[in-house]
């Protein structure tokens, strides 16, 4: 049955059970998306203020048949906080819901509503003393909510997993508009099926996130951080080994960053100062937190001198403060803003066994290469095997002169990954811009159930129609 738009009739319904305040025509910016690569279609725009208020939102649009769209910070990248085509869905942003309901130090746990920004999380856990690990580039905007129903990763997965690794219990408001109470903060509940992983990752589809509780950690006493140069993705991965030898699992970050980051940084933020006169092929960013009678410092600088005996490393820097960690780190973190300013032709988030990344960029540079001339920029969380691999024109053409290519261009790289074992989305998750690679390189198996799952708990569809599964 074809879905009904939130057009002005429903939205005149839909307000006499919601405060006069809880709806308004979509503002421009619930349309957008960072890439700019589609624009959304939404009539109306819902900003409940609890749980309650959600669920009353949710059982009208069951009732009518109006797709729903889940809105947090609009940071994600494959499309999955719009609805570029068909009926437009009521757009459910959770801005309003942003409380932290509750620190718990003693447990190392926080119970936080799905609207609350990450570095607001992040700002809550400092001041108990205590650690939220989840960290990424667009922190200052994105919101938990968002940030679980795409499982986010980020640069610190290494040491304490992905967005899924860090929540204990959920509340969410399922398609029918019942609330599941699983706001848990219990270490160990073995009761049956977790519905709290399956609406982790699930990108709106199957409910709403209204609350979480979430994994703290300690603080570390000291934390380091050093830029070393590396002669290859191989001696790359060496180092990663030697690191976790000498220092278990301490390592919190270890990011992969290659020549080309370096050139488009200088081509398109000349004023970001970087370390060196002439950039290194290829480089590695670590960063280590340790326990109380250590100095991190000093570990990073017997790890360097170590590496640098056997040839791993050519060069590096160990950050003697916080200013000089924050400086190695502000070079990471800019490399996807040089990126957009480049524009890429084709960007890949993808990951593959730890073993096979140095095959995978060698075996990608040459399968690209049967295609035309490309700068590749390929950088990452190495330590979790997670590459972001972008493709970009040549200087003196652009990505416009190209766009007959991207899609072979994706297909090259997806192909290569599949052949290595790895995933085709690896923590921006599948939204809309991968619904045919899903289909493609997907187990038949995984999708049969994916689709009865869906089928079972939202046999309307209106749950982020087009996300994920097609609609």
């Amino acid at each position: 049955m074809p879905l009904a738009p939130a057009d002005d009739a429903f939205s005149g319904r839909l307000a006499q059970s919601v405060p006069t305040d809880t709806l308004r025509p979509a503002e421009p910016r619930f349309r957008e998306e960072p890439r700019g690569r589609w624009t959304g279609t939404a009539g109306w725009v819902a900003l409940p203020r609890s749980t309650e208020e959600v669920a009353v939102i949710v059982r009208a649009c069951a009732a009518e048949g109006v797709g729903i769209v889940p809105y947090g910070g609009g940071t994600g990248l494959v499309g999955g906080q719009l609805q570029p085509d068909g009926p437009a869905p009521l757009i459910l942003s959770l801005e309003r819901m942003a409380a932290i309901r509750a620190v718990y130090p003693q447990e190392n746990v926080a119970v936080v509503e799905a609207g609350t920004i990450l570095t607001d999380v992040q700002r809550a856990a400092e001041e108990a003393d205590r650690l939220f690990p989840l960290s990424l580039a667009s922190e200052g905007s994105a919101r938990i909510g968002g940030l679980l129903g795409t499982n986010a990763g980020g640069v610190n997965t290494l040491r304490y997993g992905n967005a899924r690794d860090l929540v204990l219990g959920l509340e969410a408001v399922l398609p029918d508009g019942s609330i599941w109470h699983g706001l848990k903060r219990l270490r160990k509940d073995n009761t049956g099926y977790d519905l709290r992983h399956l609406l982790i990752g699930s990108e709106g589809t199957l409910g709403i996130i209204t609350a979480a509780s979430l994994k703290l950690a300690p603080r570390p006493a000291t934390t380091g951080t050093a830029l070393m140069t590396v002669t290859s993705p191989e001696a790359a991965l060496a180092l990663l080994a030697l690191a976790r030898g000498h220092l278990g699992e301490t390592v919190s970050a270890f990011e992969l960053m290659h020549r080309m980051g370096f050139d488009f940084l200088a081509e398109t933020l000349p004023d970001l100062r970087q370390p060196w006169a002439s950039p290194p092929e290829w480089a590695v960013l670590i960063e280590i937190g340790l326990g109380v009678g250590s100095d991190a410092a000093t570990a990073l600088e017997s790890l360097f001198a170590e590496a640098f005996e056997t040839g791993l490393v050519t060069d590096g820097i160990v950050a003697q403060s916080v200013a000089q960690s924050r400086d190695l780190w502000t070079l990471r973190e800019h490399i996807p803003e040089a990126n957009r300013r480049i524009g890429a032709v084709s960007s890949h988030d993808i990951s593959v066994p730890l073993g096979l990344i140095p095959e995978f960029i060698t075996r990608g540079g040459a399968a690209l290469a049967t295609l035309g001339d490309w700068r590749i920029n390929c950088f990452g969380h190495v330590g979790d095997g997670n590459l972001h691999y972008n493709v970009f024109p040549v200087p003196g053409r652009s990505r416009a002169d190209h766009t007959d290519q991207r899609d072979a261009i994706k297909t090259c790289v997806h192909d290569l990954v599949h052949d290595l074992g790895g995933s085709i989305s690896a923590e921006h998750g599948i939204g809309r811009l991968k619904v045919d690679d899903l289909e493609h390189y997907g187990d038949p198996a995984k999708l049969a159930a994916m689709r009865a799952i869906k089928a079972a708990l939202d046999p309307k569809g209106i749950m982020n129609p087009g996300a994920v599964l097609r609609a």
